[in-house]
């Protein structure tokens, strides 16, 4: 189950999905994703899936691998899809029990089901073909428009950036304390909910240790290298649009108004 989060992890590659600018992926996710829940018609949910295969293909990541980043969720999509099945009026298909199964719940179920999923792929694809100091440079550059309202953008990204990176090294520490504990007789799986509950206590307390052991290690590193926020710093690879980028756009552009088209037809 633990191995199956893949929420922050970095997949390297040279696929034209890794050489993009990380502002121009940020920006087009978010359009992405507004599409995703704008459009409801079944033609371009349909364009919408074929983009998101397409590109998981020329991003050289694994099927495989951004498939597991919907394992972890699979009950709450599940769950999604029986609430709005039994619980959407319309055209009755059949009755389990007192539940009536129309064709307007199916509709709608299966509606919602595939929006979250895009919305898990499209994020996952996002943090597997961008390093996290990328990343991190990206975010401060998009919110550095708000630093004249007082919005500290460096430090905004620089925490979110460590709280994405942070997400395997946690699990990873997750998984070792508890094969540690099952190993030395711990149960994890069998009995009552309570005992599980217990049970869980020996984890969350050495994980706990572990994750200020890791943040005072990073503060020092931090300190000792001289860190003092955003003011005055630079980078060493400023970052410019390429050709790649401004294709995108354009691209994605078109892709965007032949959806919008489909979609007022």
């Amino acid at each position: 189950m633990l191995n199956n989060i893949m929420i922050g992890q970095y997949f390297p590659g040279d696929s034209f999905l890794h050489r993009m600018d990380a502002r121009v992926k940020i920006l087009l996710l978010l359009i992405l994703l507004m599409e995703v829940f704008v459009f409801t018609s079944a033609p371009v949910y349909s364009a919408l899936i074929v983009l998101t295969l397409a590109l998981i293909l020329f991003s050289g990541v694994p099927l495989r691998m951004v498939l597991r980043s919907l394992k972890p969720l699979w009950w709450i999509i599940l769950f999604t899809f029986v609430l709005h099945l039994f619980s959407h009026p319309g055209k009755e298909l059949c009755r389990v029990w007192q539940f009536a199964i129309t064709q307007e719940g199916v509709a709608q179920g299966t509606l919602i089901s595939v929006r979250l999923m895009l919305l898990i792929v499209l994020s996952t694809l996002l943090t597997f073909t961008t390093s996290p100091l990328k990343l991190t440079d990206a975010l401060e550059s998009l919110l550095s428009p708000f630093k004249k309202v007082g919005l500290p953008a460096h430090e905004l990204a620089m925490m979110m950036t460590i709280a994405l990176r942070f997400i395997p090294t946690l699990i990873s520490e997750t998984d070792k304390i508890m094969k540690a504990q099952q190993s030395r007789g711990a149960d994890f799986v069998t009995g009552s909910v309570l005992s599980r509950l217990k049970n869980m206590v020996p984890i969350l307390v050495p994980l706990f240790l572990s994750a200020f052991r890791r943040a005072d290690d990073l503060a020092m590193a931090m300190e000792a290298r001289c860190y003092r926020g955003g003011a005055g710093r630079t980078r060493m690879k400023e970052m410019k649009l390429a050709r790649l980028d401004y294709i995108s756009l354009v691209v994605f552009a078109v892709l965007s108004l032949g959806l919008g088209v489909g979609f007022y037809r």
